[in-house]
């Protein structure tokens, strides 16, 4: 009998449950401290009295850790003040304590629009709280695998980790489908067209262009092993890590130009068979990807 949880339907404490030590979790402003959303009110929108984010500190595999989960079902995982201020803390609390490592299991639309500044400033103290961890030695770990994707501003949140964990489900993208298709027509990109979704923003896609550093089924368990794999896994902020990557981006434009969708894509990367990567597993996409796009 398959007894695998799957990521994608679990709730932000449900995947924190599962994923770290049996009872480790110690979370931080929970639910009963009620820290909420000053704007949502104002604007006669049901708030939750977590802002849809746990931080805290957990085990991993004995390993102490500091986790942020953010809750898809309030608000698609919207970024806000408050949201935004409880992951600013939990970076700047690592950097007095020293965990072994951050982990950000990111499910999140972006910015919510019904407090859009506030959560732009977020998202930019966010990221560069994260990049402070970083540069103190201590690794950051994303890990993306919930049904609403990790968008906007929290896939560039995404990307300033040192390693990345996606599931072939997962998507991961700077602007959403909807947003492509409001703003340049459906002719542009088409969003009920789930096949083209996945194929562009999905977590085989991000991983053979070399955008996640692991890709896993839809199972809390392989999220579990692939984020025991990235412990230790700092990635120094250098001039010449920038360069590199720099770099790798430039060949990756190169290579799109003229390229009509992202099958056309993975063939002009290398990809053997490329036609066929959307009906293969997680497993079977592992040892697609180009040398080229594999993180130094």
């Amino acid at each position: 009998m398959n007894t695998a949880l799957s990521f994608a339907e679990c709730s932000a404490r449900e995947r924190i449950a599962a994923l770290f030590d049996a009872g480790s979790f110690q979370e931080w402003l929970p639910p009963s401290a009620r820290v909420m959303s000053p704007h949502l009110a104002q604007l006669g929108v049901p708030a939750a009295f977590d802002d849809g984010v746990a931080i805290g500190r957990a085990r991993l595999d004995g390993h102490p850790v500091f986790v942020a989960a953010q809750e898809g079902e309030f608000m698609g995982g919207g970024v806000g003040e408050v949201h935004g201020a409880k992951l600013v803390g939990l970076f700047q609390r690592a950097l007095r304590d020293k965990p072994d490592a951050v982990l950000l299991l990111a499910e999140s639309g972006g910015v919510r629009l019904h407090e859009a500044n506030a959560g732009l400033i977020a998202v930019s103290e966010v990221m560069r709280a994260l990049l402070e961890v970083r540069d103190s030695g201590i690794p950051v770990i994303v890990l993306v695998g919930g049904r609403n994707g990790c968008f906007g501003g929290m896939g560039i949140v995404a990307r300033c980790a040192d390693h990345l964990v996606i599931s072939d489900i997962g998507r991961l993208a700077m602007s959403g489908p909807e947003v492509i298709e409001a703003s340049h027509g459906v002719e542009e990109f088409d969003s009920r067209d789930r096949a083209l979704v996945w194929r562009t923003t999905g977590g085989k896609h991000r991983y053979l262009l070399g955008d996640a550093d692991q890709i896993v089924a839809d199972d809390v368990q392989a999220f579990r092993d692939a984020a025991i794999r990235a412990l230790g896994t700092s990635q120094p902020l250098t001039l010449a890590g920038l360069q590199a990557e720099h770099q790798r981006l430039q060949q990756r434009l190169q290579a799109g130009i003229g390229a009509d969708d992202a099958v056309d894509l993975w063939s002009r990367l290398g990809v053997a068979e490329a036609a066929l990567v959307p009906d293969l597993s997680a497993a079977q996409v592992r040892g697609l990807r180009p040398v080229s796009e594999v993180p130094a």
